[in-house]
C-alpha cells in the first residue's frame, strides 16, 4: 500500500466503515476503504460471500452457478484481476459462436455475425437471410432508401429498428439478442446507452445498416467477430475472483461476517448504528462460551455505511436514514433462475449449437441456454467427456417458468428445454446432476429512463453524510459496470471521511 502521511494514516485508522452486502460491489467497496487503513466490517446475509458470483459442485465438478464471465469493455475488471494476481487465470471463450432457436419456418440457425445487438450491417448476408427470409431482407433494404434521422430522433432501440428495417429484423434478430443480454424488450432500450454513437452514425451514413458497418469498423477481422466474443472468464470459475478478494480483504484486516441479516440502519448525530441478527443455524451450532456469536442480536456502530444490497433491500434499510430516497422512483426487478445441468451425451461432443442458444421471444419457455463445456475449454477438461449446460428462465415483466416448481420439476423442465434448444435428445438417464440458482436481476442501465431514475436515487443517497450505496441497481448490470462504480463510490465516501465534506477534487492515491 502506498505510504500515507502520518496524520492521514492516523485518521484512517480511527474510522469504522460497515458494508452491508458481500456481493462483488460490497467487497470491492470494502477493499477500497481498507486500503487506506480504515477498519471495515462486511455483513452478508447469505452463508457465503459473492452474491451473483457463486459456485456449485456437480458430481465432483466445480462450476459457476451465477456469473460465468465479464465484459472486457473499459478494462476495469481485468485490472482488478491483475491486482489480485489472477492474470494467469484469465481465459477467453471458444469461437464457436451462438445459435438462435424458435425461428418461424426455420427452427434454428447460427446467430449472424457482424451486427450490433442483432442489427445486421448487411441484410443480404446469407446467415441473416436464412433467419428473416427474402421478404424480411427486402423490407430491411428499405432502410437504405429512407431519409436519415436526426440524432436523438428515436430513443427506443426497438422502434428505431422496426421503423428502419421492419418487424422481422426486430422480432427475429434484435429481440432475441437484447432479451438474452438485458432481459428486457428492445422497445424499452435506449439506443444511445446500448449502442453509443449509433444514432450519430445513422445521420452520417443515411441508414441504420450503414451505421452498424461504421461502428463495427472497416477491419474484416472485426466484421467477422462472433457475437459475445467481447467477454472473458477465469479458469476454475468466476468464484476464484471472490476467493482472491476475500483473501486480500483478510490481509487488510477486514472482518467479513456471513449469515448476518441486517434489520435496521439508523443515524445518530455523526455516527451510524447497524442492528442485525446472526443466522439462527449459526447461533444454534455455536458454543455457549463463544461470546462472539452466542447472542443472536448484533449491534454495531460506524462512521460510515455502504449499502451493497438489492434495490428493494436498500430502500427498506434506508427508509429512515435517507428519506429522500423513498421519494425517488423504484422499479420491480425480475427474478431470474438458472438451472445448471451435468449431462452425459456423446451427441453434444461436436457442440451442435455452438457455445449457446438464444430464443425468439415466445418460442420457448427458456430464455437462453449456454453450452458451458463448449464455451470454456478449462471446464470441458474438468468435465471429462460430460457436458455442462445452463438454462435460463425469466425476463423483465415475465415470471420465471420454474419459479413455482420444486427443484426436481425445475430440473426436468430445464432438461426438456435443453434438448429442444440443442437439437439433441436428452432423457432422464442422461442427467447426472443439477443445480438451481435464483437471482434478482437489476434493471439494465440501457433501459429508457433508467439514467434519470438512478441519478435521482444517487443524489438522494449522496445528500446523507457518511452513506454510500453500490450495486447493479445503481451502476447497471454486469461486473464491468458494478466494479468501477463501487470503487468510485467508496473513494468518494472515504475522501469525505478523511478530508471532510464531499470529495470535490483530487486526493493522494491509495494503491494496493
Amino acid at each position: 500500500m502506498t505510504a500515507q502521511p502520518p496524520d492521514l494514516a492516523a485518521r484512517a485508522a480511527q474510522k469504522n466503515v460497515i458494508v452491508i452486502g458481500g456481493g462483488i460491489g460490497g467487497l470491492v467497496a470494502a477493499r477500497e476503504c481498507a486500503k487506506v487503513g480504515m477498519k471495515v466490517t462486511v455483513l452478508e446475509a447469505d452463508d457465503s460471500a459473492g452474491g451473483a458470483i457463486r459456485r456449485t459442485e456437480l458430481d465432483g465438478i466445480v462450476v459457476d452457478a451465477g456469473a460465468e464471465s465479464y465484459a472486457t469493455r473499459g478494462g476495469t475488471v481485468r485490472a482488478l484481476l491483475e491486482e489480485l494476481g489472477l492474470a494467469d487465470r484469465i481465459v477467453t471463450p471458444a469461437s464457436g459462436g451462438a445459435w438462435l432457436a424458435g425461428i418461424p419456418g426455420v427452427g434454428a440457425a447460427p446467430l449472424p455475425v457482424g451486427g450490433i445487438l442483432g442489427i445486421p450491417g448487411n441484410a443480404f448476408q446469407d446467415d441473416v437471410r436464412r433467419i428473416i427470409g427474402w421478404s424480411g431482407v427486402w423490407r430491411a433494404y428499405v432502410d437504405r432508401l429512407r431519409p436519415p434521422l436526426t440524432i436523438g430522433h428515436t430513443q427506443s432501440l426497438g422502434r428505431l429498428v422496426s421503423s428502419r428495417m421492419g418487424a422481422k429484423v426486430h422480432d427475429r434478430l434484435v429481440a432475441p439478442v437484447v432479451t438474452g443480454v438485458y432481459s428486457a424488450s428492445p422497445d424499452d432500450i435506449d439506443v444511445e446507452v446500448a449502442a453509443p454513437g449509433l444514432s450519430a452514425a445513422l445521420t452520417r451514413t443515411g441508414s441504420l445498416a450503414g451505421a452498424v458497418q461504421v461502428l463495427r469498423g472497416e477491419s474484416a477481422e472485426r466484421a467477422k467477430a462472433a457475437p459475445g466474443s467481447a467477454v472473458e472468464g477465469l479458469r476454475g470459475g468466476m468464484s476464484t475472483l471472490i476467493d482472491a478478494l476475500l483473501a486480500d480483504l483478510a490481509k487488510f484486516g477486514v472482518d467479513v461476517q456471513t449469515g448476518v441479516q441486517v434489520a435496521a440502519v439508523t443515524r445518530d448525530g455523526q455516527r451510524w448504528l447497524v442492528r442485525a441478527n446472526k443466522d439462527a443455524a449459526a447461533v444454534a451450532s455455536a458454543s455457549v462460551d463463544d461470546e462472539e456469536i452466542a447472542s443472536e442480536a448484533i449491534e454495531l456502530g460506524a462512521d460510515a455505511v455502504i449499502v451493497a444490497t438489492s434495490e428493494d433491500a436498500a430502500r427498506q434499510l434506508l427508509a429512515d436514514a435517507a428519506p429522500a430516497l423513498a421519494e425517488t422512483r423504484s422499479i420491480t426487478s425480475p427474478e431470474i433462475e438458472i438451472l445448471t445441468l451435468l449431462v452425459s451425451s456423446p451427441a453434444l461432443d461436436s457442440a451442435p449449437r455452438g457455445t449457446g442458444v438464444l430464443t425468439v421471444p415466445g418460442s420457448f419457455t427458456a430464455k437462453a441456454l449456454t453450452h458451458s463445456t463448449a464455451k470454456w475449454s478449462w471446464l470441458s477438461e474438468a468435465a471429462g467427456g460430460r457436458h455442462v449446460v445452463r438454462v435460463s428462465f425469466g425476463a423483465q415483466g415475465e415470471l420465471a417458468a420454474t419459479a413455482t416448481m420444486n427443484d426436481e420439476d425445475a430440473a426436468q423442465l430445464a432438461l426438456r428445454e435443453a434438448s429442444a434448444l440443442l437439437g439433441v435428445s436428452l432423457g432422464d438417464a442422461d442427467l447426472i446432476a443439477s443445480h438451481r440458482s435464483r437471482f434478482t436481476q437489476s434493471q439494465p442501465a440501457s433501459v429508457i429512463g433508467s439514467a434519470e431514475r438512478r441519478s435521482a436515487a444517487r443524489t438522494a443517497v449522496r445528500g446523507v453524510p457518511g452513506l454510500a450505496v453500490v450495486g447493479a441497481w445503481l451502476a447497471g448490470t454486469g461486473l464491468a459496470q458494478v466494479i468501477p462504480d463501487a470503487a468510485k463510490e467508496a473513494d468518494r465516501l472515504r475522501a469525505s471521511l478523511l478530508w471532510g465534506g464531499e470529495d470535490t477534487g483530487p486526493r493522494p492515491p491509495a494503491e494496493a
